[in-house]
């Protein structure tokens, strides 16, 4: 079953332009070189306090996604003993927050070399 994790980045963080980030994940059975890993991200809106309420009245997060005026985007995927690195692209013109999910697939693909 695939494995998900919310990382939020704060303003504070200054993410802004091309950034380099590398996310260590401790998870059972770790990632690997051959991890299959998805990556995305978006603006989101910071309340500070759970705002996010689950179906049963838990608290869930204290931010949401939101469809803001900044470009916010991942590339450059690659996964590595332990975690994944990857390049967050923020196009905005002051830092805005973010929240990038990284999700990582069971199993590994299968390869070839295209001729």
């Amino acid at each position: 079953m695939a494995k998900s994790i919310r990382v939020f980045y704060g303003k504070e963080h200054g993410l802004l332009g091309r950034s380099r980030l590398d996310f260590k994940w401790g998870i059972n059975p770790p990632i690997s070189p051959l991890s299959i890993v998805h990556v995305s991200a978006a603006e989101a809106t910071d309340y500070g306090s759970a705002y996010v309420i689950g179906p049963h009245g838990q608290t869930q997060q204290d931010y949401i996604f939101s469809l803001g005026d900044a470009d916010v985007w991942v590339s450059n995927v690659s996964p590595h003993s332990g975690g994944v690195a990857f390049i967050l692209h923020v196009g905005a013109p002051a830092p805005v927050d973010v929240v990038v999910t990284i999700t990582v697939e069971d199993g590994t693909p299968q390869q070839f070399r295209a001729p």
